[in-house]
């Protein structure tokens, strides 16, 4: 008898554990929701502006062949601003992109492309080691790093330096959304940037925490690369860009995220792809916010809900409660992709979300008990504070 009413006792803390769990949740979604029709209105962070505006250097480092690599590319010579240099940097003269890149460099000039081939390894991290690569060749002291799949509209540059005439701002980031999901897993993938991390990113930002770097948009000086060390020993890390962000603001200087949205193709070839990026994108956060992460299990509210139910027997209170968290989070994904991030055509992909937030849940556990990466094609270990290390291969 003491044995049953312990364990009754135990199932209803359970409950009201999960039932807590949704409720905090639910008030971060709908938050998100209100906040959605107000992200355009933000401010530019920063104060001042420049007189005169500075020469730039966008860093595009580029490893393979991408979907919509060419119009991508293209689209960092297309910038309005009067004076700037791409370099596009790879680590292999056998590169399979060497052919898209001599093209545009060839097309727009010496004077704006850079095509710069090194080999140099400073650690696991392969966007690093290209990164140094190509910053050897970059001749002005604003530095703006972008993501080999990202595509830039022709107002980009001036959106994201603009913050930096503020000298106590060390870096600069921008949103950013997925674009051209075609697959059922890769428009699952669309949802997990869009719906999810920059859903919540924006959400940061209103409430005040701002302070995150996203390396695949971010813009910084040069001074301020020297200051934190330059790009050594960032190469053993696997979330290079919060790594990066964090010792800057060690350094004293300021964070800054813009209210400007850039595109990322979502390129998966498989559906296995596509688990092992969602198995990345977890262990990614978990080692550079790991109290972040450990929170956003209260963002899973679909799931816990559906955990709260099950323990209850699918009573008519718990579908009820379970009802209603879908009802919440798809109403929320739906303001995020069609009012903030303007983007009608990617909520064709919302009827996922309830399945893609159940699979989460799994992804959640296995960033814990997992601390393996695959990494290009490669498998790593990490260590606790986010650095790769070797794994043996299986015999």
């Amino acid at each position: 008898m003491i044995e049953v009413r312990v364990m009754h006792a135990i199932l209803i803390a359970v409950e009201l554990l999960l039932l807590g769990g949704i409720g905090v949740g639910a008030v971060c979604w709908f938050g998100t929701l209100v906040a959605a029709p107000f992200f355009h209105k933000r401010r530019m962070p920063g104060s001042g502006a420049f007189d005169t505006l500075p020469s730039v250097t966008i860093l595009k480092p580029v490893c393979g062949l991408e979907k919509n690599l060419v119009e991508n590319l293209r689209t960092a010579c297309e910038q309005d601003y009067p004076d700037y240099q791409v370099v596009y940097s790879t680590q292999r003269h056998d590169d399979p992109a060497m052919g898209i890149l001599h093209d545009l460099a060839r097309e727009f000039g010496p004077e704006r492309v850079s095509v710069v081939v090194s080999d140099v390894t400073i650690g696991a991290n392969g966007k690093v080691n290209n990164l140094a690569g190509a910053l050897s060749c970059a001749r002005n002291d604003i530095l703006v790093i972008s993501d080999s799949d990202v595509r830039l509209r022709p107002d980009y540059l001036k959106a994201i330096v603009a913050p930096l005439a503020d000298p106590s701002i060390g870096g600069v980031s921008t949103f950013f959304r997925a674009a051209d999901a075609s697959s059922w897993y890769e428009q699952m993938e669309l949802l997990t940037l869009s719906a999810d991390h920059f859903a919540t990113a924006m959400f940061a930002g209103v409430v005040g925490v701002s302070d995150f770097c996203f390396g695949a948009s971010f813009a910084l000086r040069r001074e301020t690369l020297e200051r934190i060390g330059g790009l050594d020993d960032l190469g053993s890390y696997l979330v290079e860009d919060n790594e990066m962000g964090q010792r800057i603001l060690r350094s004293g200087l300021k964070l800054a995220v813009v209210p400007y949205v850039v595109d990322t193709t979502v390129d998966l070839k498989s559906a296995t792809q596509w688990w092992q990026k969602m198995n990345y994108w977890d262990q990614n956060t978990r080692v550079a916010r790991p109290g972040v992460f450990a929170a956003s299990l209260l963002l899973r509210i679909i799931p816990l809900a559906v955990l709260l139910a099950a323990l209850r027997g699918f009573d008519s209170i718990s579908l009820s409660v379970l009802g209603g968290a879908i009802v919440l989070r798809i109403s929320a994904a739906t303001m995020v992709l069609g009012v903030a991030l303007q983007d009608v055509r990617s909520l064709r992909s919302i009827w996922l979300i309830p399945l893609k937030d159940v699979l989460s849940l799994f992804w959640f556990a296995h960033a814990y008990v997992n601390r393996t990466v695959v990494w290009r094609g490669a498998k790593l270990g990490l260590t606790r504070d986010g650095r790769f290390i070797p794994v043996a291969p299986e015999s």
